[in-house]
């Protein structure tokens, strides 16, 4: 099975960046398509983007799309999301997610972090 740990969260003003990583351990990296989802206080949590094994295909919510980036390093065990242009709506609660299966990478993951708090003040 593998774990994930997550890092880089903090408070940001509005209109800056942050940069999340994401460490994976206990598995093929290589072998897990990966993405991240975001939970905001008293609201379910809900996709923010995946991308594939080898780093070919990504996927974004379309509220994010155009201001974060998701890549990853096969070679460091660690998927990254580059949030640029952030907005007090994008306080949240950042969790990463791994699935061996690409059709559940954006739905159901089977693997979780534990997630970071990611705050953006207006």
């Amino acid at each position: 099975q593998v774990q994930l740990v997550e890092s880089g969260g903090g408070l940001v003003q509005a209109g800056g960046s942050l940069r999340l990583s994401c460490a994976a351990s206990g598995g093929t990296f290589s072998r897990y398509a990966m993405g991240w989802f975001r939970q905001a206080p008293g609201k379910e949590r809900e996709f923010v983007a995946a991308i594939s094994w080898s780093g070919g295909n990504t996927l974004y919510a379309d509220s994010v799309k155009g201001r974060f980036t998701i890549s990853r390093d096969n070679a460091k065990n660690t998927v990254y999301l580059q949030m640029n242009s952030l907005k007090p709506e994008d306080t949240a609660v950042y969790y990463c997610a791994a699935d061996q299966r690409l059709s559940a990478i954006a739905t159901t993951p089977g693997y979780w972090g534990q997630g970071t708090q990611v705050t953006v003040s207006s």
